[in-house]
């Protein structure tokens, strides 16, 4: 399980590839280099790949790296990624939103099969709120979504308008002051020039772009920028 009074940094594997051998191979050099630098979890995502290549992953890390935390997330499918992550004993699954993106109507059915989902599972859930591409369509403020938000996963995610783009530091202040001491993550937009001031409010963060070449989603991980960003963690965590 995540801890987050440690500050956890969890890195993306987006599965990048021009076959299946292909993205196996990338995602085993990826969760090498970044767990050889400190890394603290890995998070499976079907970005470019599909939910087999997924699956795939998933067993690999199940099946040979089973003292590290990994966890998974289905775009537009969290049924799946609550299936699979029990399946593969997943450390915990992250939803898109899980708070604000749906009419009043809809959002109690939502919050419902949330709430059941979570019943009996043995891995945590990160919950996204005012996350990039997500609509607001709730009719409530912040501090109202992040009150039924808070019972619907184990740390709320938010981050900037889009893949790579910064989480303002005004809006992670604005998150932790309604959320206290409740886990806050931020998903988006970190890089090593920011991330000691983004963990001032967020209790951990969730990477990807900015470890990779050209710090692009669609580059290769550098060892180079993972040991530059870790470094800068580490920086952090011992002042």
């Amino acid at each position: 399980m995540l801890n987050f009074e440690t500050n956890p940094i969890i890195a993306m594997l987006h599965l990048k590839g021009n076959s299946d051998a292909d993205i196996m191979e990338r995602m085993k050099r990826e969760t090498e280099t970044y767990y050889r630098n400190g890394v603290d979890a890995v998070l499976v995502e079907n970005y470019f790949g599909d939910t087999r290549n997924c699956i795939q992953a998933l067993e690999y890390l199940h099946k040979n790296m089973p003292d590290k935390l990994y966890g998974v997330n289905i775009l537009g499918d969290y049924r799946m990624a609550f299936e699979l992550a029990e399946k593969y004993g997943a450390d915990f699954v992250q939803i898109d939103s899980v708070c604000g993106h749906l009419t009043p109507q809809r959002d109690s059915v939502y919050a419902n099969e949330l709430i059941e989902l979570m019943k009996g599972r043995n891995f945590q859930v990160l919950g996204g709120l005012r996350f990039k591409y997500q609509p607001i369509r709730s009719g409530r403020n912040l501090e109202q979504d992040a009150a039924f938000a808070k019972m619907r996963c184990d740390a709320v995610v938010t981050t900037g308008e889009g893949t790579g783009k910064d989480c303002p530091t005004e809006k992670l202040s604005e998150f932790k002051t309604v959320l206290k001491d409740f886990p806050l993550i931020v998903g988006a937009g970190v890089t090593a020039d920011n991330v000691c001031e983004k963990l001032k409010y967020a209790d951990g963060v969730i990477i990807g772009s900015w470890l990779k070449e050209g710090h692009h989603d669609y580059g290769d991980v550098s060892e180079k920028y993972v040991k530059e960003f870790m470094d800068k963690v580490r920086e952090y965590k011992e002042i």
